[in-house]
């Protein structure tokens, strides 16, 4: 279903494990994802665009080792169909574990590890970046607008200026939304790159926010059962509040009824 790309352009240490917080860098843009709020949603057809982007371009160097492949079939999450989760997982060459031999992917598997870039997997990425920080101890901004980690990936995707340097044998591109100003990454995505079947838009900003949502559910891929859950224990603790407080002035009812002579 989807055609995986070689992509040299994408180098060895985007989205970088160490200290890069948008508190230390740039601005980072607000974002209005569908799954935001309590009783916000994954866009499914957002999240098969996320991953066609993902494979077709942040795979060449990228890994999500901890995201099994059946898992794109889940409701809630991209949810394809069966035989074409079959057909994705055959384009990956496994080893298996058993026999130490090379075989199809199955859906059973893992996305694969890819190591060979040096590249940071980004299966937790969108948890691991803060693209919000609010005042310190308070956590207003992550209570009312999230952590900010999709935001963070959007900006730091869509923030490169053009400009370049060569520093220790290495070129280093200019981003004002990393820590550092400068980041190893080239710039991945460019206007039209990819091609949506539904015809979405497939500039840079829009590719940038696809792949930030489907990066947000492989960190969090029960997000949505989550929310139910918790919508649902809030309602249950209202009923019950509610059932207490009714028996309580039942049983205290005549006691407090009673006048003091």
């Amino acid at each position: 279903m989807f055609r995986k790309i070689a992509i040299s352009a994408v180098s060895a240490l985007a989205l970088m494990t160490g200290a890069a917080f948008a508190s230390e860098g740039g601005h980072v843009e607000d974002v209005a994802f569908s799954f935001e709020g309590p009783f916000g949603k994954f866009d499914e057809h957002q999240l098969q665009r996320g991953l066609q982007v993902f494979t077709e371009v942040c795979s060449a160097c990228h890994g999500l080792k901890f995201v099994p492949i059946r898992s794109l079939s889940d409701e809630g999450g991209p949810h394809l169909p069966e035989d074409q989760v079959r057909a994705y997982a055959k384009q990956f060459t496994i080893t298996d574990k058993d026999t130490g031999e090379d075989r199809e992917g199955v859906p059973s598997d893992n996305f694969p590890a890819n190591t060979g870039a040096g590249a940071p997997d980004l299966s937790l990425m969108a948890k691991a970046r803060a693209g919000f920080h609010g005042p310190y101890g308070l956590g207003i901004n992550q209570l009312l607008r999230g952590i900010g980690g999709p935001e963070y990936i959007v900006s730091l995707l869509t923030g490169f200026t053009g400009e370049t340097k060569e520093e220790a044998g290495s070129t280093f591109y200019e981003n004002h939304v990393f820590s550092t100003g400068w980041i190893k990454m080239t710039p991945p995505l460019s206007d039209g790159q990819v091609t949506f079947a539904d015809g979405a838009p497939n500039d840079v900003k829009h590719m940038s926010e696809d792949v930030a949502a489907f990066l947000m559910w492989t960190a969090e891929p029960k997000l949505m059962a989550r929310k139910d859950a918790g919508f649902k224990a809030v309602l249950f603790l209202a009923v019950l509040a509610s059932l207490l407080f009714l028996t309580n002035k039942r049983l205290w009812s005549k006691v407090k009824g009673k006048k003091l002579h």
